[in-house]
C-alpha cells in the first residue's frame, strides 16, 4: 500500500508534465531543428568523418538511450526554474553560438549549441532532473570535437613518449632503428609519429566508450568505477603503442606503401580492439580483488 501511495503522485506528476508541455515541445521542435541541425551537420562533416571523431554516432545514440532509461526516475524531481535565469543564459549562449558559426570554429559551435539545448531542457524540468541525468549529459558532450590547442598540449608529450618507447622496444630485437624527437628511422625509411600515430587522438574515442561501459556496468559502485576510470588513459596509451609498433614493422617489412594503405586502417582497428579488450580484462581481474578487499557493506554503493 505504501509503494502504491508513493507511485500515485509520481504517476500524476508525469501525466501533468506530459499534458502541460506537449504543446510547448511541439512548438519548440521546429525551432530546435532549425537551430541545432545545421550545427550538427557541420560537426558530422568536420569531425565525425575523421578517425578521432568516428565515435560520434555511437556516443549520440547510446547517450540518448541512457537518457531514455533514466528519464522516468529523474522526472519525478521536476521543478520550474526562474525565467530570468533561463532567458539570460539562452541569450548569451545563442549569441556566442551564432558568432562561432560565422567564424566556423567547430569546437566552440558544437559545445555552445549543446549548452543551449541543455538550458532549454533545464527550463522545462529544473536543476534536480539535470543532476540526476548528469552522466548522459556529460557523455553526449563527447560527440563534439575538443579544442585543438588542448588536444595538442596533451598529445604532443604522449607522441614523444611513444616514439622513444617504440624505438627502445624494437632495438631489443635487433632492428636497425633510431629516432629524433617524433621522427623514427628504421632501415631506409623515415616515419613521423605525428602521422604514423594519428591514433593518439583516438584517446577521446576510447575514453568515451570505456566510460560508457564503466557507468552501465558499475554505476552503483562509484568508488570502483572511479578506480577503473584512472586506467583509461594508460590503456589508451598501450593501445597506441601497439599501433605504432604495427606501423613501424609494416613499413620495415612490407614498405611504406603497404603501411599507409589498407593495413594502416587495419592497425587502427587492432588498436581499438586492444584497448576495449584491455578494459574488459582489467575489469574481470580487478573486480574479484575489489570484492574481497571491500565487502559489499563497505563498498559505498550508490544504492546502499
Amino acid at each position: 500500500m505504501e509503494g502504491t501511495a508513493r507511485a500515485q503522485p509520481t504517476s500524476r506528476m508525469l501525466t501533468e508534465f506530459r499534458a502541460s508541455t506537449i504543446a510547448s515541445f511541439a512548438v519548440l521542435a521546429a525551432g530546435i531543428a532549425l537551430f541545432a541541425i545545421p550545427t550538427l551537420i557541420f560537426v558530422i562533416q568536420e569531425y565525425w568523418s575523421r578517425e578521432d571523431g568516428a565515435h560520434g554516432p555511437i556516443v549520440l545514440f547510446t547517450g540518448l538511450w541512457l537518457v531514455w532509461r533514466q528519464w522516468h526516475d529523474a522526472i519525478s524531481a521536476r521543478e520550474i526554474p526562474s525565467g530570468i535565469r533561463v532567458w539570460g543564459s539562452l541569450s548569451l549562449l545563442v549569441a556566442l553560438q551564432v558568432a562561432a558559426r560565422i567564424t566556423q570554429i567547430v569546437e566552440l559551435e558544437g559545445f555552445l549549441m549543446y549548452g543551449s539545448l541543455i538550458v532549454v531542457l533545464y527550463a522545462f524540468v529544473g536543476a534536480e532532473v539535470l543532476k540526476r541525468l548528469w552522466f548522459p549529459i556529460v557523455y553526449i558532450g563527447f560527440i563534439f570535437p575538443p579544442p585543438e590547442t588542448l588536444v595538442a598540449a596533451v598529445t604532443v608529450p604522449m607522441k614523444m613518449w611513444l616514439s622513444v618507447a617504440a624505438i627502445r622496444f624494437l632495438d631489443l630485437f635487433g632492428y636497425p632503428i633510431g629516432g629524433e624527437g617524433v621522427r623514427i628511422f628504421i632501415g631506409q625509411y623515415e616515419l613521423l609519429v605525428a602521422a604514423a600515430c594519428a591514433g593518439i587522438n583516438s584517446i577521446i574515442s576510447l575514453s568515451s566508450i570505456s566510460l560508457f561501459y564503466i557507468y552501465v556496468r558499475h554505476q552503483a559502485e562509484w568508488r570502483y568505477a572511479a578506480l577503473l576510470v584512472l586506467f583509461i588513459v594508460p590503456i589508451a596509451l598501450l593501445a597506441n603503442f601497439v599501433r605504432v609498433l604495427i606501423l613501424i614493422l609494416l613499413t620495415y617489412h612490407a614498405g611504406e606503401a603497404a603501411a599507409q594503405g589498407f593495413l594502416h586502417n587495419f592497425a587502427g582497428i587492432v588498436m581499438f580492439a586492444v584497448a576495449i579488450a584491455a578494459v574488459f580484462a582489467l575489469d574481470s581481474v580487478l573486480k574479484p580483488v575489489w570484492n574481497r578487499v571491500f565487502p559489499s557493506s563497505d563498498r559505498g554503493d550508490l544504492h546502499a
